[in-house]
């Protein structure tokens, strides 16, 4: 079930299998990823990109995050606590890791009636990011079809927010993920649909951050963003539930995703 190692040999696992190559190649070539993330997720997205074998850094200063992000290999754009410094350095670093190529994620966690993430993450669409990920109240939201949900909570299901996906999808030219039961993904020519997870994952503060950040180390290793998106996807999905296997609560959750990110896979 896991895609884990046993004593006997690899167990293969028939969602993990076509972008089994992705998680070899994070392993392999351990990206750096620049987080701008939500204050409350920054310990979980640390210590989950080291648990896949990605490399994290993390600020947020227009002092600074746009020169440091020069020295990543993708950026994580996470709107979720904005504070009056991500502000400033986000639009910066974004136009820095655009125009040094590097590939980008954007997370637009909770907009919706926010007055200021709201438009911010519709201003950062024009920059084209490889990947947009967010649950299917913050795709509605961003498309201008819905007000979101409530908070970093979803209203609504990744299917009925196809269309808005699709919208974005016309404005970036790369993929979007839809994060909810069923987990979708698509870009202009593909749709893939991911029926695994482990329904903890909703329970612990920053998994959503974190797979943001884990797509960002994806499409690092991965020039097709939805093959990244689609591998970052399943690989949380497959960790959520190796964890919820062994967990007792959210606590203990916690504890084994991070073994499990580790474990998927190999």
């Amino acid at each position: 079930m896991s895609g884990a190692r046993t004593g006997t040999g690899p167990v293969t696992d028939p969602d993990l299998e076509p972008v089994a190559g992705v998680l070899t190649a994070v392993r392999e070539q351990q990206p750096l990823v620049h987080c701008l993330t939500a204050t409350v997720s920054m310990a979980l997205v640390a210590d989950g990109l080291l648990a896949a074998g990605a490399r994290p850094m993390m600020t947020e200063t227009l002092a600074e995050a746009p020169t440091v992000t020069t020295l990543a290999d993708a950026l994580s754009v996470n709107l979720g606590t904005l504070s009056t410094d991500a502000i400033e350095g986000i639009p910066a670093t974004v136009a820095v890791a655009v125009a040094e190529r590097r590939p980008w994620v954007l997370d637009p966690t909770a907009i919706g009636i926010a007055p200021v993430r709201t438009p911010l993450a519709r201003q950062l669409v024009a920059s084209r990011p490889a990947v947009v990920r967010g649950n299917a109240s913050e795709i509605l939201a961003l498309a201008g079809a819905g007000t979101g949900g409530r908070g970093a909570d979803s209203a609504t299901a990744p299917t009925a927010a196809a269309g808005a996906a699709a919208q974005i999808v016309e404005r970036t030219g790369g993929a979007v993920a839809v994060s909810g039961p069923v987990d979708l993904i698509l870009d202009a020519d593909r749709r893939a649909r991911v029926h695994r997870g482990a329904a903890l994952l909703t329970r612990v503060t920053g998994t959503g951050c974190l797979l943001g950040a884990l797509t960002a180390a994806c499409t690092a290793v991965e020039p097709d963003p939805f093959r990244a998106a689609l591998a970052a996807t399943t690989w949380m999905d497959l960790a959520g539930e190796l964890a919820a296997a062994r967990a007792t609560g959210p606590g203990s959750f916690r504890m084994h995703l991070l073994d499990a990110l580790n474990e998927v896979g190999r």
